[in-house]
Formats: structure tokens, sequence, C-alpha cells
């Protein structure tokens, strides 16, 4: 099963036929990345974006950054630690911030700053942060929001039966949350990719069930879990993601696509991801036989 990150909204098309869509894409990536047919790999993708958009007006763009800095202090403060974040973790040199946790520059100049000194597209990189902190504070800040996109997460583990949980993005994190709300459900594998499940303060800080003692809590059902992160992507910090999860079993960073930060498709078809899934395929598409696993 999956879960898929952020950006995802689409008001155009039912939640059923983005799910139905999503899950076929998905698929694709896993088996090109395994080297099988698409066939051989199951999969139902659990959407929630619905939930965080529901009565809100529908905003997508690089020029969304100006109405984030002057509607949603909540979402400018999240974006301005992520950028103290990722200035310790990368070794950048950063526009400051004032006393008054405000910006010294435009929130725009900011976020083109960082893609020039990571050498990244900076109209992506601006359209990108825009969606990620949308969701992020959504999620986050709409409690009715926030346990209907857990509770679709838990439907559809159950409702499928998986015992392989993928989960992308802002979708580790409904995913974990999800996993600690639901205690009887049972999975053999958790393989979070690209997680800002660490990031302090917008997100770790905020978890439920908190963290105690600076350590997030392992999902009582989750019998494996794996994270992996590329070394470039700007919101899976900070690393190493197991100094925050200490109890994670396999904390991989790999270089998987430069230039290319953040996007669930290099990440599913990247070795690692391969590795990781491959003694949980179904038989059917084993070339050794062993697995029985649901994702």
């Amino acid at each position: 099963m999956a879960v898929h990150g952020v950006g995802q909204y689409s008001p155009a098309h039912t939640p059923t036929a983005i799910a139905a869509a999503r899950s076929a894409t998905w698929a694709g990536h896993l088996a090109t990345g395994l080297g099988v047919d698409v066939d051989r790999v199951p999969l139902t993708l659990a959407y929630y974006a619905h939930h965080l958009h529901h009565g809100r007006p529908v905003a997508q763009g690089a020029d969304d950054l100006e109405l984030l800095e002057r509607e949603d202090p909540r979402a400018l403060r999240s974006i301005v630690d992520w950028a103290e974040t990722l200035e310790a973790s990368m070794g950048l040199r950063i526009p400051p911030v004032t006393a008054q946790g405000r910006l010294a520059v435009p929130l725009r100049g900011l976020v083109s700053v960082i893609a020039e000194h990571l050498s990244l597209d900076g109209r992506l990189t601006r359209a990108f942060v825009a969606a990620f902190f949308r969701d992020v504070v959504r999620y986050l800040d709409a409690p009715d929001a926030r346990t209907a996109a857990r509770d679709e997460v838990a439907t559809t583990i159950t409702s499928t039966g998986a015992r392989v949980v993928i989960a992308h993005s802002l979708g580790s994190v409904v995913a974990y949350e999800a996993l600690h709300a639901h205690p009887e459900i049972e999975i053999d594998l958790f393989l979070t990719l690209g997680s800002p499940l660490a990031l302090p303060h917008g997100v770790f800080d905020r978890l439920i069930p908190a963290p105690a003692d600076g350590t997030g809590q392992r999902p009582p059902g989750v019998r494996r879990w794996v994270n992996v992160s590329d070394h470039g992507d700007i919101v899976a910090i900070p690393r190493p993601f197991k100094q925050r999860f200490p109890t994670v079993d396999l904390d991989l960073a790999d270089s998987i696509a430069p230039f290319d930060f953040h996007r669930a498709a290099p990440y599913l078809r990247s070795p690692a991801v391969a590795a990781t899934l491959a003694p949980f395929l179904p038989a059917s598409a084993r070339t050794d036989g062993r697995g029985d696993g649901r994702s």
C-alpha cells in the first residue's frame, strides 16, 4: 500500500479516480525499479489530499510564496525553521532571520537563494516549497483534517490487508500517525521515502504522539522500518534520520536523483527501494519463490 506526498490535490477529479490513477503510476515506477512486470506489483494508494483542501481555495504555483507570506504566519514560521535547519544540515549561507522571526528578505528571495546554492531550478523550487508547506500546515493545524487523513490511511491498510506500507514525503507523517492511532494494525514493513518526520519545529515537535526526550516513537505494529533519503532532498532533514528515530531498523541515505529532489518517482525506481521491497514481493513476482506480502 502507498501513501502519497504533497501537491496531489486535484479538484477536477474524484478521490476514487485519483487514487486509482496514482496507484497505477506508483506501481509502474516500482516495477521499473524491481525489474518486473507491473501486474506483479499489487499496490493500492491511500489518497488523503482532499481532506486537507476541503472548503479551501485552490492555489498553486511559485507566486503562492507571496500569498503564504501575507496570509499564513504559521507556514512562514515553518519555512523559516526549515531554512535554518537546511543551512545547518547542508552548510548553506541563507539570508538572516530577524529577531521577530520574520524574514529579512522576501520569501521568494530566500527560496531562490537556496535553489541557487544547491543548483536547483529556482521556479520549480519555489513552487515546491509553496506546495509542501501549504499541505504540511493544513495537515498539522486542522484537527478534523488531520484525523480524516489518518483514518483514510488506516482504513485503506485494513481494507486491503496490506502488509507493506510505502509512504512518501508528508505521507510518511500521515502514515506514522495513523499507525500510532491504530495500534491494532500490524504490518511487516514500513518504508518511508524523503520523510520530513525529523524536521525540527515544523513537523517533528508537533507529532502525535509527541517525541519523548528528543526521540520519536516507533509505531507499535511495525515489524520492520526502513527510511530512505536522497542526499540532496531538501526536506528529508536533518540527517541521519536515525538520530531522531533510533528504533528505525535501517536508515539509508543515497544519491537517488541529483537536481530532481524529493519527487516520489525517483525514489520508487531506486535500487535502495527495490532491494528493500524485494523480500516482500508476492511469490509470483520473485525468482526465488519467497514472499507473499501485499503492498
